[in-house]
């Protein structure tokens, strides 16, 4: 499991969030972790990755 990643008072300019369910989504798409891992190593295809930084709300 990833360490946590703190939540920024403003949102991190170039994430897009579209999960509504996420801790760290911001209204109007932003994201508000301070940092994101995506995981999958040897990933071929975007359905093969996965955002180790979601943290259900």
């Amino acid at each position: 499991m990833p360490e946590r990643v703190n939540k920024m008072s403003q949102p991190n300019n170039g994430i897009k969030c579209v999960v509504n369910t996420c801790h760290y989504y911001g209204s109007g798409d932003h994201c508000y972790a301070e940092k994101i891992e995506v995981q999958s190593p040897n990933a071929s295809t975007t359905e093969m990755t996965d955002c180790a930084t979601f943290l259900p709300e």
